[in-house]
């Protein structure tokens, strides 16, 4: 099964019903991008976040670990979004 296929059934037909419309397969294909960098971006923060806020391991978290966690987050999530502008927003 290739991964259009899905499509195919979620609409109620099987395989001999139509092909999906471009614009099915642009949000099809939208929505995994989009999963795939939610997952890339959670994976990316817990890397370096816990590597910078995280010295010593243990069951739970100090204040101090705690505040840097969400520190190291809040500026990820802030550069991310600076970069996504420019990009976004640059002329093609």
């Amino acid at each position: 099964m290739d991964p259009f296929s899905s499509s195919y059934s979620s609409s109620g037909g099987g395989p001999s019903s139509s092909p999906p419309s471009t614009e099915a397969l642009m949000d099809q294909v939208k929505n995994q991008l989009a999963q795939a960098y939610a997952e890339e971006f959670l994976e990316t923060v817990r890397e370096k976040c816990f590597a910078k806020c995280i010295t010593k391991p243990g069951t739970s978290l100090s204040g101090s670990e705690s505040s840097c966690i969400s520190r190291c987050v809040e500026r990820y999530v802030e550069a991310t979004g600076i970069i996504s502008r420019a990009l976004f927003s640059s002329p093609r």
